[in-house]
């Protein structure tokens, strides 16, 4: 039976499948950092509307909390949107799914939480599949292209993002947190425009739309996140998102993106990776429930 916190995780993902055709397409119109900056900053501001109650009891360790995980997700999104540039949004979807099997690993590096043996297995799993999904050059001689590369490092960015609030959550206020981490983003943004060259578009309803419109909905998935990683642990949470480029790949293909069979076999085998990444071996129940319950006594 689910719980409320992990249907609300659910439709997050479904949100957030649609938003990789939206970006994709809104790129003609403008850079990546601009648009994220934009994004964010919207996102920032509708979270103060929104959260204006909560302005008067900020704590010196929610402006830390939420600074900590903007970075992480300037760097992530800034990277997908670049990444989005130039290669599919089923592509991206699918290659930014590769942060699931990236999490057991931070938790090994910043937790000490040893990866179990079916990680492992979901990481050469997912490999595998990345190998497949990003063609055959990637296939003969592992060269990825610019776009890829992006991609790849959006997903360990999202990796870091998900340790962050499942580092954090339990101890701040979500509406607090999610100001600061959405206004830190998008300035990060912002500011990083003029080391990248890039310009102000031209005018454009295309990207104001889209800019603004994922704005107000970032705004209302960060905060759902935050809020829901106080009982969701980090392992389950991933198992969840795991949907996300499922529901991607959906609209491209709906919208007329399609992938080579090599590509869809790939990305099914990452898909394979990211949910074998978080099952458990007969021997490993015990450790696993132990686990569980240090997660529910902390909160």
């Amino acid at each position: 039976m689910l719980s409320r916190q992990e249907m609300i995780l659910i439709g997050i993902t479904m949100l957030w499948g649609a938003t990789f055709l939206i970006i994709h397409n809104t790129m003609r119109h403008t850079g990546p950092l601009f648009f994220v900056g934009v994004r964010f900053i919207t996102a920032g501001i509708m979270s103060v509307v929104l959260f204006h109650k909560s302005l008067g009891g900020f704590r010196r360790h929610e402006v830390k909390a939420g600074a900590c995980i903007g970075v992480a997700v300037f760097l992530g999104y800034s990277l997908q949107t670049l990444g989005l540039k130039t290669i599919p949004s089923s592509q991206s979807a699918f290659i930014t799914a590769l942060y699931v099997p990236m999490v057991p690993f931070l938790q090994w590096a910043v937790l000490r939480r040893r990866p179990h043996a079916m990680s492992w297995f979901g990481v050469a799993c997912a490999f595998v599949g990345l190998v497949l999904l990003t063609g055959p050059n990637a296939a003969t001689g592992l060269q990825f292209s610019a776009g890829e590369i992006s991609t790849l490092l959006c997903a360990l960015a999202i990796a870091v993002e998900i340790i962050l609030i499942s580092r954090f959550a339990p101890g701040v206020d979500s509406r607090r947190v999610t100001m600061v981490q959405l206004l830190v983003a998008g300035m990060l943004a912002f500011c990083a425009m003029p080391l990248a060259g890039e310009a102000v578009p031209a005018f454009s309803w295309v990207w104001v739309s889209a800019a603004v419109g994922l704005g107000a909905m970032t705004a209302i998935i960060q905060f759902a996140m935050n809020w829901a990683q106080k009982t969701v642990s980090p392992t389950r949470a991933t198992v969840i998102y795991a949907g996300e480029p499922v529901w991607a790949g959906l609209v491209g293909r709906m919208a007329g993106e399609v992938l080579p069979a090599s590509a869809l076999v790939g990305a099914g085998l990452i898909v394979a990776g990211v949910l074998a990444s978080e099952l458990r071996l007969p021997r490993n129940r015990k450790r696993t429930a132990a686990s569980s319950i240090e997660i529910k006594q902390a909160q």
